[in-house]
């Protein structure tokens, strides 16, 4: 039986440790974010958390245990990539929890537990800018001095981040998560601008266009057209290959087709056909001549607006500024070409181009179909007016909103909106997203039109699964019976 002349753990001196622990906390300690799980699904058999979210965060005073730096495994190279397996101990004071942080998570929605700190709520440490996931809490250290515990010890991981909603409000803790997770990314229309131009025009020896003898066969990415150098004082022409992969014995993507070559620079002051060669892109075989124009031609176009709202590359015509030169003009062929229109002709060619659209909806250069002939000295090229409509956007996408698609009925969450490319980064996807139906943002209002969905994550660096895809096909070729022998 205890003596009852001695007290020993009076509520007076439990208070006096508890209240010396709290202001070396405070003296000592870092200021730390506690961020409580909130479970929003669960499986019901398993009780397995599939859905959980993270809104709320808290200043908290903390001691960091870890004395010589994280602990854990620190950072390790597997197979599989690089994975941090860093470890952090925090000492957090029970009486600050319960006073400040308990009242305030208790009435909380799918809050399982307020009473103490959980395992699987959330630490932002702010001396490493990282997010630290609560593994276990140890309650019983120091073991019951004046008959109490005083102190929560923390044990946590490096937070592996496994689609769970953030959005906490404080920006250092919220940017964490924008580019890491799989990413989805819309390209949305933006606003329809009607792009415009200006010409180059050459007096004489341009080439006009680029005929294809032989459309070859393996290529994978379009070759460099390169062109036989311009004489003295005149300009070197300049094309771009266009290759297809939907003519007859192109089974793979690495057996395209050279269809057609259009020109970034028709060149000027020529006097003989330049000669064409294709350099690179994986395959061989492809032959093409070209045909000079000795009467004003459309050397280039440059662009004076790119334009806005684009959803595919653009049609282009120059049309005749002025009077067409009605004199004799002449187009000269390679003469092993029989097939195609040779010798003298009086008249003139309408130029046209295509300008060609980036993700953005916008054009980002102009190419050459047929340079034209018979063109004076000035001319305006005519770009083809956008399908989209300048209604079809409202207001700017803000992070870590819900967005719905019209059709689909697909959400998403936000992660990062380009008003510039026209781009939306998205993750937690409940569907599948469709190209030209609207989405709305249902905190900002916004809305849009997607045009393109890229379902490969583009953003987060270690998302490889391509990359490895191809290097592997290299080595196995699975599209064979048997790719480890004969059938």
């Amino acid at each position: 039986m205890l003596n009852p002349f001695f007290l020993n753990g009076s509520k007076s001196e439990q208070s006096l440790v508890q209240s010396l622990i709290n202001e070396q906390l405070r003296m000592y300690g870092v200021e730390v974010y506690y961020m409580p799980r909130k479970y929003v699904t669960k499986y019901s058999v398993i009780r397995e958390v599939i859905e959980s979210e993270f809104d709320n965060a808290y200043p908290l005073e903390a001691y960091v245990d870890n004395y010589e730096g994280y602990g854990g495994q620190g950072t390790i190279l597997s197979k599989f990539g690089i994975e941090n397996k860093d470890d952090l101990t925090l000492v957090i004071s029970r009486e600050r929890f319960e006073t400040y942080i308990t009242p305030l998570t208790k009435n909380l929605p799918n809050i399982e537990l307020s009473s103490r700190p959980k395992e699987g709520d959330l630490i932002y440490f702010p001396l490493g800018d990282r997010l630290f996931e609560i593994k276990f809490v140890e309650h019983e250290q120091p073991f019951y001095q004046l008959k109490k515990n005083y102190v929560y010890e923390l044990k946590c991981e490096l937070f592996r981040y496994e689609d769970e909603v953030i959005d906490t409000g404080v920006e250092s803790i919220d940017d964490e998560i924008q580019e890491i997770g799989y990413i989805q990314t819309l390209n949305l229309v933006g606003t329809a601008v009607t792009a415009t131009g200006s010409v180059n025009i050459c007096p004489s020896g341009a080439v006009r266009k680029v005929y294809i003898k032989n459309m070859g066969r393996g290529y994978s990415t379009p070759p460099r057209v390169a062109f036989s150098s311009a004489p003295n004082g005149g300009i070197t022409a300049e094309g771009i290959a266009n290759l297809s992969f939907d003519y007859a014995g192109c089974g793979g993507s690495n057996d395209g087709k050279i269809i057609s070559v259009c020109l970034t620079n028709a060149g000027c002051g020529y006097t003989v056909n330049p000669v064409v060669t294709f350099i690179g892109g994986g395959g061989s075989g492809a032959i093409a001549t070209s045909g000079i124009v000795t009467s004003g031609a459309i050397r280039s176009i440059d662009i004076i607006n790119p334009g806005s709202g684009y959803t595919s590359d653009v049609n282009i015509s120059v049309p005749f500024s002025n009077s067409p030169r009605f004199d004799q003009t002449t187009i000269t062929y390679d003469n092993n070409i029989n097939t195609y229109d040779q010798g003298h002709f009086v008249g003139f060619i309408t130029a046209t181009g295509v300008g060609k659209v980036n993700s953005a909806g916008i054009v980002t250069f102009v190419c050459l179909t047929d340079a034209g002939a018979g063109y004076g000295t000035t001319a305006t090229p005519i770009f083809e007016q956008p399908a989209g409509i300048s209604t079809q956007i409202s207001g700017s996408f803000i992070f870590n909103e819900v967005v719905i698609g019209q059709t689909s009925g697909t959400e998403a969450r936000v992660k990062k909106y380009d008003a510039v490319l026209n781009t939306l980064e998205i993750s937690i996807v409940s569907g599948t997203f469709i190209p030209g139906e609207f989405i709305i943002g249902q905190e900002s209002g916004s809305y849009n039109n997607i045009v393109k969905v890229i379902v490969d994550d583009l953003v987060t660096p270690y998302a490889d699964n391509d990359t490895i895809e191809i290097e592997a096909d290299k080595i196995l070729d699975f599209s064979e019976d048997n790719p480890f022998g004969m059938p």
